[in-house]
C-alpha cells in the first residue's frame, strides 16, 4: 500500500514519536522512508540584516541534528532512508516534496514547536498540510 513514507521534521521533541509511527509503517510495507527538514525562511528573513546568516545556519545545523535522527530511527527500523533539506514554507515545501518524491504517506506530529516560534511559523504547519496535500497524512499525537 505504501511505497514512499514521508515524516517531516522540526527537530523538536514530538518527532521521536512521529519517527517510531513513520519507520514502522516504512518497515510493515517495505517501503522507503523519506526525512524532510525544510528551513523556514520566515525565520530568518524576519531577523535583523547583521544576524540572519546566523539565524539561517542555526536552523541549518538543528535539521543536519533532526535528519540525523531520522536516518538512525529508519536504520533501527530496517528500513531504506533518505533524507532533505530544503529552505521555503514548510507546508508548502512538505506538500510539494510529496508530490514530486511519489510520496503514499505524509506522518507529521500534531505540534510541533510552542510560544514565539509558532507565532512566527504563522499557524500550524500540520493543519496546512493536511488542508494542501494530495496524498494522506497520519498525525500523531504529541504530548
Amino acid at each position: 500500500m505504501y511505497d514512499n513514507v514521508l515524516v517531516a521534521t522540526d527537530g523538536s521533541a514530538g518527532t521521536t514519536e512521529t519517527l517510531s509511527h513513520a519507520a514502522a509503517i516504512a518497515r510493515d510495507n517495505d517501503a522507503v522512508l523519506h526525512g524532510l527538514y525544510v528551513v523556514d525562511k520566515r525565520l530568518y528573513l524576519a531577523a535583523e540584516k547583521d544576524t540572519q546568516e546566523d539565524v539561517r545556519q542555526s536552523l541549518e545545523e538543528e535539521g543536519e541534528v533532526a535528519l540525523d535522527d531520522i536516518t538512525v530511527g529508519g536504520e533501527e527500523a530496517g528500513v531504506e532512508t533518505v533524507t532533505e533539506m530544503e529552505v521555503g514554507i514548510p507546508h508548502k515545501v512538505i506538500t510539494e516534496y510529496a508530490d514530486r518524491e511519489g510520496i503514499d504517506l505524509v506522518v507529521m506530529g500534531t505540534h510541533g514547536r510552542t510560544g514565539r516560534d509558532r507565532v512566527a511559523s504563522l499557524g500550524s504547519v500540520t493543519d496546512r498540510v493536511l488542508e494542501s496535500s494530495s496524498v494522506p497524512v497520519l498525525v500523531v499525537h504529541i504530548e
